[in-house]
């Protein structure tokens, strides 16, 4: 992985923001965002045990984590070989599909997607069926980076998920676009690196969609619910 520290926002800090492994609901094509989820499965944690190889050379001060279970076995290789615990914040977690939890009907899918598309382009007042709406997805994720810049650390990994992910890049990124965004999904143990902060933004440095193990690492999800990843 190529990452070079961007000069544009001297004195902002580095964000290391990572999906979690493949889990059984991924590869079944579920829409499975309530606490605390479906576990890594063997490729997932595979996939994980990959990333602290993949991240050599960038600095670590800490490591969160989501609530999901998932995101924590994800985060832990990274946590250990840093000698550092993995700190989980309930703001990092996936978007809530609401009405339609554990389901990879074409229309349970499109109605997750026909949202986050809302809030993307402006209408935050949408409300998933059953879940939050676009407001309150968002500040509880940029409660956790707001807390991450005020503790003075320079560079953080954030395990987290998917679509929240990308959405939230796609409201803050400085550099990139609702295009972009929805053309470069994030699929199991993909990495972003953003650098900059809240007043200026958030500059993406680096984009590796996919497990940065490698290729053989690299899989997308089966089923109905793949076009959350591919599609948005």
């Amino acid at each position: 992985m190529t990452a070079v520290r961007s000069l544009a926002y001297p004195g902002g800090m580095r964000l290391i923001l990572i999906r979690h492994g493949q889990t059984s609901s991924n590869v079944a094509g579920l829409l499975d965002t309530a606490i605390p989820g479906a576990v890594l499965t063997e490729l997932g944690e595979t996939q994980a045990s990959a990333l602290p190889k993949a991240l050599v050379g960038e600095r670590i001060d800490a490591v969160y984590a989501s609530t999901a279970v998932r995101a924590q076995q994800t985060a832990a290789p990274v946590a250990e070989v840093s000698g550092l615990p993995v700190i989980v914040r309930d703001g990092l977690r996936e978007i809530s599909a609401g009405d339609n939890e554990m389901h990879g009907s074409p229309e349970a899918v499109q109605v997750y997607i026909d949202t986050i598309v809302a809030w993307a382009m402006g209408d935050l007042d949408t409300r998933m069926p059953g879940g939050e709406n676009g407001h309150e997805v968002f500040a509880r994720f940029d409660a956790v980076i707001e807390e991450l810049e005020g503790s003075g650390l320079e560079s953080v990994v954030v395990v987290s998920h998917g679509a929240m992910l990308r959405s939230w890049l796609g409201l803050r990124g400085a550099n990139v676009d609702g295009h972009f965004i929805g053309t470069h999904p994030i699929t199991n143990t993909g990495v972003i690196i953003v650098d900059g902060d809240t007043t200026t933004g958030w500059r993406v440095d680096t984009w590796t969609g996919d497990a940065v193990g490698g290729p053989e690492l690299t899989t997308e999800a089966d089923g109905p619910a793949a076009a959350v990843e591919r599609g948005f």
